[in-house]
């Protein structure tokens, strides 16, 4: 096996300027970074972790827990964790809790139920000697699962934390109902219904707080008759149309794409016309956004973003020994997704 000692013999620098480019440290010129690495390709260079641990007190490894690996926001976030890791030689374990598969919809604001599954997740990990812990949340909300007596970084993802002390890196949801109810109002629509998601719900609440200040910006009242809250689920979209197809509106914010395939399917047994009677936007630019007939504008989640940023604070922690302020959030906007269902 080569050693970083060979490597750096073959590329005639210091074992502390290989170190500290494999480590990504950015003190060092750019094409000594670029012919180091390429000798570490071409060598097939692999850090041996446990002389590492032993040396360093540390194993390079960071655990990803998540709270559903199934759930269609997870994914993304993980991988581009993952990805962000591998690309910073370290190494992840991935742990999931799977919490719908064993509490279905009851467990998002049950304390107990969540630290029944987490408690002895933590202790493994410590256990093990992983460096830090990347918790990503399947359900937006404020957690309190973690202990503030750990003295590892954890750094929170698609949700944020109750203890003042880890970082957590969310969805913008405020600038995205923004953003969709102006692309509404920049089509000449004034008046704008809105099917939301559950009323408790963070991304409803926020979401909210978006579509009013858009309205307020551009002169418009805010008519609370014109808000309908669902459960995020198709067939709640159909219901909802039932009632606020009677509303004098010329549009529809829908806050997630299946609501939006939902009132899609009233407005074609009705023999209405998307985009021509009613214009539609969603949000998440699920899959059924782009089959759906005309296909659907909506706002793309920045999944992968907010998993690579999650890592990139994580990794930063660890290189400067430790987080650089309490509790920060960082919000991470969405993009919206032009399609034909509101255009005129």
């Amino acid at each position: 096996m080569i050693t970083v000692k060979e490597i750096a013999q073959i590329c005639n620098v210091s074992p502390s300027t290989v170190s500290n480019i494999l480590n990504g440290k950015s003190n060092v010129g750019e094409d000594t970074r670029q012919r180091v690495l390429d000798v570490v390709k071409e060598t097939g260079y692999r850090p041996n972790y446990f002389a590492q641990s032993m040396r360093k007190q540390t194993n390079r490894m960071i655990a990803v827990i998540t709270e559903d690996l199934i759930e269609f926001s997870t994914g993304p976030i993980v991988e581009a964790i993952m990805a962000y890791c591998d690309d910073h030689n370290y190494r992840t374990i991935l742990v999931n809790l799977r919490m719908y598969d064993k509490w279905k919809d009851t467990w998002y604001n049950d304390d107990t139920k969540l630290q029944k599954e987490v408690d002895p997740v933590i202790r493994e990990m410590v256990s093990v000697r992983v460096d830090a812990i990347i918790y990503v949340a399947g359900h937006c909300r404020t957690i309190n699962c973690i202990p503030d007596d750990l003295d590892i970084p954890v750094v929170f993802a698609y949700g944020m934390c109750k203890s003042k002390k880890y970082p957590s890196v969310i969805i913008d949801d405020a600038k995205g109902g923004y953003d969709m109810t102006k692309y509404l109002l920049d089509q000449g629509h004034h008046s704008i219904g809105v099917i939301a998601g559950a009323m408790d719900n963070f991304h409803t609440i926020s979401r909210l707080q978006g579509y009013r200040k858009a309205l307020e910006e551009s002169g418009i009242s805010y008519k609370p008759e014109l808000l309908y809250y669902g459960d995020w689920k198709r067939a709640s979209g159909y219901q909802i149309a039932k009632k606020l197809m009677k509303q004098d509106i010329t549009a529809v914010f829908c806050m997630n794409d299946n609501m939006a395939a939902g009132l899609y399917d009233y407005m074609y047994e009705h023999e209405l016309v998307v985009g021509k009677d009613i214009a539609i936007v969603g949000y998440d630019n699920k899959e059924i956004a782009d089959y759906l007939r005309p296909g659907l504008t909506t706002n793309e989640l920045p999944l992968r973003k907010i998993g690579k940023k999650a890592a990139e604070i994580t990794i930063h922690s660890l290189l400067n020994g430790s987080l650089t302020k309490q509790n920060p959030i960082t919000q991470i906007s969405c993009k919206v997704i032009e399609r034909t269902s509101a255009m005129r």
